[in-house]
């Protein structure tokens, strides 16, 4: 399930940093927030897509890498994200 591009568009001009960027961790955060957001939409009717669940969970592993990297470099920048997604509490 792909998100549509323009709510993509949106996400990558609401967490970029500068004008031209689109690979940052905070705009890749950002996008697999909303896929994961998306597939757990997906679940609640149908709880037997076992498929679709493991790629959930590959999303869900490959969002928390980019966290860990990115507390590693710029905790204020981590800080700042995870609140303005509501990741964390």
């Amino acid at each position: 399930m792909a998100l549509a591009s323009a709510v993509k568009t949106k996400t990558i001009q609401q967490f970029r940093i500068h004008k031209t960027d689109t690979g940052s961790p905070e705009v890749q955060v950002a996008i697999l927030s909303q896929r994961i957001n998306e597939l757990m939409a997906h679940f609640k009717t149908h709880a037997k897509d076992h498929h679709s669940r493991r790629g959930l969970l590959q999303m869900v592993a490959r969002r928390r890498r980019l966290l860990d990297y990115l507390r590693s470099r710029s905790p204020e920048r981590y800080k700042s994200l995870i609140q303005s997604l509501g990741i964390r509490r």
